[in-house]
């Protein structure tokens, strides 16, 4: 029974170090993967250009680094920029590949920070007035050039992520039904995508 006990006193402890553990275990993973990923990629086509005996493991994620940062900096220039937003429209076009590309691209939009302006806000919305509140952000206030799909009414355009998962729905309420958060964009995202279970101070 004692022993026992001691077992019982023990969990605590054991599962404090396991929940501190886990997220950085999780992180280092993931950078790992990455990492091997990039040298396995870029490294094999460097070895198919010199020989091995002069290849440094290593290689492959610099070469990586710079052909992305090089991908960036071309972006900058408008005819490289017409040149990716055409590859993009074909994409789009190709039936089970723009699903595929659609996905990846909005995915990524969420780490852009070039983007993050295009959730103004945080908000919450009491779309029942039962006041069962919905967190969300603001993606678009201006509909003058779709003004037929708002039918005249002071609307606004509303994005609720759901937690734990890619995907969310975007509603357009009235702005009388909309109440601002005090709260960044990235400590809402972060609240909404672990279910409000995240500790960070907000």
């Amino acid at each position: 029974m004692k022993k026992l006990k001691k077992l019982k006193k023990l969990k605590p402890v054991f599962l404090q170090g396991l929940m501190a553990i886990i997220p950085i275990a999780i992180t280092l993973y993931v950078l790992f993967w990455l990492v091997s990923m990039t040298e396995n990629a870029f490294g094999g086509m460097i070895r198919a250009v010199i020989p091995d005996k002069f290849y440094i493991t290593g290689m492959g994620v610099v070469a990586g680094l710079l052909i992305i940062m090089g991908i960036g900096l071309l972006l900058r220039f408008y005819v490289f920029k017409k040149l990716f937003v055409q590859l993009e429209t074909m994409f789009d076009t190709l039936p089970i590949i723009k699903s595929i590309y659609g996905s990846i691209h909005d995915l990524m939009s969420f780490f852009d920070s070039s983007k993050k302006k295009e959730f103004s806000k945080v908000v919450s919305i009491d779309l029942m007035d039962n006041g069962c509140l919905l967190m969300g952000f603001v993606t678009r206030e201006d509909f003058e050039n779709i003004s037929t799909l708002m039918d005249g009414k002071d609307n606004i355009a509303v994005y609720l992520p759901m937690s734990y998962q890619l995907g969310g729905y975007t509603v357009f309420v009235n702005k009388s039904k909309v109440k601002a958060i005090n709260m960044s964009i990235e400590d809402a995202m972060r609240f909404i995508f672990t279910a409000a279970v995240s500790t960070k101070k907000t």
